[in-house]
């Protein structure tokens, strides 16, 4: 069996080897190297092998590296059986020390390794939603889309709540959480798909949720975590939503890995001018190319139209939702959004949207008689969605 194996920090000939013949296919790289692979956007390889045979003590990137990137492998070559170093090893999230370099026990550590690795890893998309301003209806759009990606794939939406505390996507979806994103944040170093079940909870709606807390963190949001979260749920869920506050500086600064950003406003002066400033920092923070701006509560015959907030934003409006608080609101009071059941315009408008993020061109064929299919339904009056 082939590996993505890298050996770290050896000129070992015998070593090097082994490991080819343990289905090694990268060259060495030196030690400084471990501390290149634990950023948080290093591509990662399925075992990092590392030669310690030499130090007394482990490097301080690797702790970093199994936080950062819980699930890579790792495999120590030792010199001998040292209990102090065994002990380290342990601490930092090792689990596999070899002393004998043969191609039989290298590999039979590798497998226990690889073995560990989650079976349900996967290649995620994130889609991060910011309200240019409270009250705009980010947390509806972003519940009401996630549940329409969960239709469209069941078992693969995770909605993830960055309000560390206050947030109200539990209430939307109808959920009383045990755990939270503060549990989750202050255990990144824990991360395995164990314990990150433990956190979630399965909504009605369909979507996994981790939710907001009802207690502030003691310390502050630490950037390095947030990414190494988003990085765990990416390789575990196809559609990752995340309900991201616009005022954290620090969750704001981890979204390198999301494929959207989607910005919400309304046709109020206020909150254009504040999608304006929005729109312009994550432009220049991620590039336009991951930027989208949409339109709640649209209005035709509103004084600010579409246009004019395109002009302010500097950004094409991608796509519009009409304006239905009433149903909004049943929505909100019964804990259960509307793409549930898709018997309004406005429900329509956020399946077509989810199936525009997902990159699903075409809806399936509505059945004859059906006055909206299942996942799109007919333009609601200014509801637009560009390509």
């Amino acid at each position: 069996m082939t590996w993505n194996i890298v050996l770290v920090g050896s000129t070992d000939r015998q070593l090097e080897d082994a490991l080819r013949q343990c289905g090694m296919t990268a060259s060495p790289a030196p030690g400084a190297e471990l501390a290149t692979l634990a950023q948080p956007s290093a591509k990662q390889p399925d075992v990092v092998v590392l030669d310690v045979r030499e130090q007394t003590h482990l490097p301080a990137a690797l702790p970093v590296l199994k936080r950062t990137h819980p699930t890579t492998g790792v495999v120590l070559v030792t010199s001998r059986m040292d209990p102090a170093l065994l002990l380290e090893a342990m601490r930092a999230g090792v689990t596999e020390v070899v002393t004998n370099i043969n191609p039989e026990d290298l590999q039979a550590a590798i497998g226990r390794v690889m073995a560990l690795r989650p079976a349900t890893m996967v290649a995620g998309r994130a889609f991060a939603f910011v309200g240019a301003k409270g009250g705009v209806g980010t947390t509806t759009v972003a519940v009401n889309v996630a549940t329409a990606l969960s239709q469209l794939e069941p078992k693969s939406t995770l909605f993830i709540d960055l309000h560390v505390a206050n947030g109200d996507a539990a209430v939307y979806l109808g959920a009383e959480p045990r755990f939270s994103i503060v549990d989750a944040l202050e255990n990144t170093h824990r991360l395995d798909e164990n314990f990150f079940r433990s956190l979630v909870i399965k909504t009605k709606a369909g979507v996994d949720l981790l939710a907001s807390s009802d207690r502030v963190m003691l310390s502050p949001v630490d950037v390095r975590r947030i990414r190494t979260l988003l990085e765990y749920a990416e390789r575990h869920y196809r559609y990752i939503v995340i309900d991201v506050p616009r005022s954290d500086t620090a969750v704001l600064d981890a979204l390198e890995t999301v494929a959207r950003i989607v910005v919400v406003a309304n046709q109020e002066l206020a909150t254009v001018r504040s999608a304006s400033r929005i729109a312009a920092a994550l432009r220049q923070r991620y590039g336009k190319d991951k930027l989208t701006v949409v339109l709640s509560r649209v209005d035709r015959l509103a004084e600010i139209g579409q246009d004019d907030v395109e002009r302010a934003v500097g950004t094409p409006v991608k796509h519009t939702f009409p304006s239905d608080y009433r149903r909004a609101l049943q929505a909100l009071n019964k804990g259960m959004p509307m793409t549930v059941e898709n018997h309004n315009e406005l429900a329509g408008s956020f399946l077509q949207f989810a199936r525009a993020l997902a990159g699903i061109e075409r809806a399936p064929k509505a059945r004859q008689g059906s006055r909206f299919n299942l996942f799109g339904g007919r333009k609601a009056p200014g509801q637009e969605t560009r390509s």
